[in-house]
């Protein structure tokens, strides 16, 4: 059979309730109250990664992060619709200026998987798509502020976007003299990993700049080989990162967290920032407490050398950074 190329797959996720239960042979008695949900923010999740989670197994930890639950219906104090307060550092269409020295580009909406905790799942995307013109606007922006030395591509997902695309973009970025650094933030290598082809390794080749990726894994179940070739044939070109969400019921023991980073480490990925739940409307059933937060990092650092431990953080709107938080206080 020939290999379906990363476009095709990406045109045949899963985009319905019925159609991932079907696809698990999974049975939910409740399907039709969570139906709503799934309506709010849509289902979509490629076949590739559909094919690791355990089927008939409600409790599998990467069909949690993708399933929808009528939990996401219930208004949640303390929880809204823009936790980090993005829409007052957004001074161009697909352009956030939070922090100093970097700035954040999003191209468009898209995502190869709908994560259901998603902290964007509000984000007003179709104000912030910024198109070839806009991108003009954002390369003038950073031509004017020789502080930004890093550019960041973040999501919507930047690697849905085409080789021809990226290079032209790179490309671009090659023109702003104090740029240093270009980093991408992406799920694709681990949902999607077919995205990993010859022609996207070219493409990066055309930047001038450090290239830094940062993924998105939150189970080593995650991981399997197909995954762990793409991540090796990006190391040779970029240092690789991992972030990940705490979240209830999929990732929150000390076992689950000790073999992500060590599976991911056999990748040639270091950990970078494990994140608390970003408080968006809809999400709060993930929701890990801060002081359990701290005394899992204990244990991790217990079992496992620093390097392999990552910084427990959470987002704090208009602060000048993410705030790490201190286990020690625990």
């Amino acid at each position: 059979m020939t290999q379906k190329t990363w476009q095709t797959q990406l045109a045949e996720c899963i985009t319905s309730l019925p159609e991932l239960c079907e696809y698990l042979n999974i049975s939910l008695l409740d399907i039709e109250k969570r139906l709503p949900a799934a309506q709010l923010f849509s289902i979509k999740v490629p076949r590739s990664f559909a094919d690791r989670i355990q089927k008939k197994n409600l409790q599998d930890p990467l069909l949690l992060q993708v399933l929808a639950k009528t939990e996401e219906l219930k208004p949640t104090e303390g929880f809204c619709t823009d936790p980090l307060q993005e829409k007052n550092s957004n001074p161009l269409p697909g352009l956030l200026h939070k922090y100093q020295g970097r700035v954040l580009i999003m191209l468009h909406g898209t995502c190869a998987i709908h994560c259901r905790y998603c902290f964007r799942r509000n984000f007003p995307y179709d104000d912030n798509r910024p198109g070839l013109a806009g991108f003009k606007k954002i390369l003038n922006y950073l031509q004017e502020d020789a502080s930004i030395e890093e550019v960041i591509f973040s999501g919507g997902d930047p690697w849905v976007n085409s080789d021809a695309l990226l290079t032209s973009l790179l490309t671009q970025l090659n023109t702003v003299s104090h740029l240093k650094r270009v980093r991408f933030h992406t799920r694709l290598p681990v949902v999607l990993p077919d995205r990993i082809t010859d022609g996207l390794i070219t493409a990066l080749k055309t930047s001038h700049h450090e290239l830094v990726l940062v993924i998105h894994s939150n189970s080593a179940q995650e991981i399997d080989r197909s995954v762990q070739n793409a991540l090796l044939k990006l190391k040779p070109h970029m240092t690789l990162l991992n972030q990940a969400v705490l979240l209830r019921g999929i990732n929150d023991t000390p076992e689950q967290q000790i073999q992500l980073h060590k599976t991911l480490f056999n990748c040639g990925v270091l950990p970078y920032y494990l994140h608390l739940l970003d408080k968006t409307q809809g999400v709060a059933h993930f929701d890990v407490p801060e002081e359990e937060a701290k005394n899992l990092i204990k244990i991790i650092q217990s079992q496992l050398p620093g390097y392999l431990v990552p910084r427990l953080a959470r987002e704090v709107p208009m602060e000048k950074s993410k705030t790490v938080i201190g286990i020690n206080e625990a």
